[in-house]
């Protein structure tokens, strides 16, 4: 549910669906990594993420393997459109 209630319906649209289709697929290290996600306002997660459709990869350290994931998951699922 917190990943479709953000602050911002950008944010909805990218973590909403993400979670619907890969949070029972990710491990116990990956989910306490999309818990601190959560935990980060939307105002910086939305820069962090849609860098990546470039070559850009920012955000803090610890969050880089699952803000690649999720911005992989919202390039391939717009790609399909």
């Amino acid at each position: 549910m917190r990943s479709w209630r953000r602050g911002t319906k950008e944010m909805d649209l990218i973590l909403g669906p993400f979670a619907d289709s890969q949070l029972e697929r990710l491990g116990p290290d990956e989910l306490d990594l999309y818990e601190a996600l959560l935990a980060e306002n939307d105002q910086d997660l939305y820069p962090w993420i849609t860098a990546r459709l470039g070559d850009a990869r920012p955000g803090p350290q610890p969050l880089l393997p699952i803000l690649d994931r999720v911005a992989a998951f919202a390039h391939d699922r717009l790609a399909r459109k």
